[in-house]
């Protein structure tokens, strides 16, 4: 089986895949656009920014697996993925730690104007006086938008900065919030109304596309903080920049919608507004540790898949299987009983979910386990037991989870 790494990764992680019995394909210079014309023969496909489109996956008639080296996963086409019975895993948390210091990074910055301290003194300028006008971040209150991996290290960080965390989300609850020693706000408005500094952290879906609106960024005192580092298409860009130059507020970002792979960033209409905005270039998850930490995660992920059968961190695996029905079937471990069985409810129309069977030491008999969507009728079930390898079959109804 072939393995394609078609981003940068971690030299020590590849030495460590190069000891697993596939064959490393090393190609860190493969785009969206040239990728499909990789994927022959391929079975494992590792990425970190890459995008992995509908045509690379209908390309790669051997794909087992797409593992993205990071934590989110938008940059794969996970639908068409599922449609061909293709895994996808990602890394997640591994680059939480790296993410959050930098969003005190940008804060500070903020704050004390650091970047044009830094370029004022390097043409020349003495201008403490200007650069002395900080209100400083203690006492303050941080709000915390999103409370995955890396909302949580921004949250554990803000005591030692004198900050008052609280938190939104919408998995969060007021007893978890008091757990993890955060406020609690029960909505992305109300978070803005507590702030002094507001930090995003929420994944990119249907639902939190512009989440950051007009009416929420209305909400932010004058002078208050905006920190992006999740992703772009968070934010209403025109009511940010209407935010910036009206209200005063204090903006930086290390995301871009359209993120350009040249000089085209100076077009940005955000980084020309007039008001304090800073950027960075997508660099939050950029520090050897983090980088370390997520390579050393895929290939765990990978090892696992390869060597124990198992998938860590699979992402497009059903959570609420539609099987409301289990056979449990003690039989004897012999070529042919499975098989006879399983042509016996297709005959009967019965879809099969998943399968769990186990073998007993020095017994030659096994136990099987069949989720399945419908209830198979009493003729159905008394042709399984009429096979002499059948032990015994029970049927037993699931519980249905809301």
């Amino acid at each position: 089986m072939r393995l394609l790494i078609a981003d940068k990764l971690h030299t020590r992680a590849i030495e460590e895949l190069r000891a697993l019995p596939v064959d490393v394909v090393y190609e860190p210079e493969v785009t969206k656009e040239t990728l499909d014309k990789h994927m022959s023969g391929v079975g494992i496909l590792v990425v970190r920014s890459t995008e992995v489109t509908a045509a690379a996956i209908e390309a790669a008639k051997q794909l087992n697996l797409i593992v993205r080296a990071g934590a989110a996963f938008g940059s794969i086409d996970v639908r068409a993925a599922s449609r061909k019975g293709i895994f996808v895993a990602n890394c997640p948390g591994k680059n939480a730690s790296a993410v959050a210091e930098l969003v005190y990074g940008l804060m500070i910055s903020l704050d004390r104007r650091i970047p044009d301290a830094v370029a004022a003194l390097r043409a020349g300028g003495w201008e403490r006086a200007e650069f002395s006008k900080a209100e400083g971040l203690s006492g303050k209150t941080l709000g915390i938008a999103g409370f995955g991996a890396i909302g949580r290290e921004v949250a554990a960080r803000a005591k030692a900065f004198g900050l008052t965390p609280i938190a939104w989300s919408r998995s969060l609850t007021p007893a978890k919030a008091a757990e993890a020693g955060v406020g609690y706000a029960a909505s992305l408005d109300e978070l803005a109304t507590r702030s002094n500094i507001l930090t995003m952290h929420l994944p990119l879906t249907d639902a939190t596309t512009k989440i950051v609106s007009r009416p929420v960024l209305s909400q932010l005192a004058p002078r208050s903080m905006f920190i992006n580092t999740a992703r772009a298409d968070l934010v209403d860009t025109d009511a940010l920049i209407e935010a910036v130059e009206k209200n005063k507020l204090r903006v930086a970002v290390d995301v871009y919608k359209d993120e350009p792979k040249g000089t085209s960033i100076y077009e940005n209409p955000l980084l020309k507004a007039k008001g304090l905005v800073y950027g960075t270039p997508h660099i939050a998850a950029a520090t050897d540790q983090a980088q370390l930490s997520v390579a050393t995660e895929a290939v765990r992920v990978i090892r696992s898949f390869l060597l124990e059968g198992t998938l860590p961190n699979v992402v497009n695996v059903s959570s609420a299987p539609s099987g409301r029905f289990q056979m449990v079937m003690r039989m004897a471990d012999k070529v042919g009983t499975f098989a006879n069985v399983l042509s016996v409810l297709k005959r009967h129309g019965i879809n099969v979910e998943e399968v769990h069977n186990t073998t007993f030491e020095h017994s030659g008999a096994a136990c099987a386990k069949l989720r399945i969507v419908t209830r198979p009728s009493e003729a159905c079930i008394s042709e399984i037991r009429a096979f002499e390898e059948v032990l015994h079959v029970d049927l037993i109804t699931l519980p249905i989870f809301a």
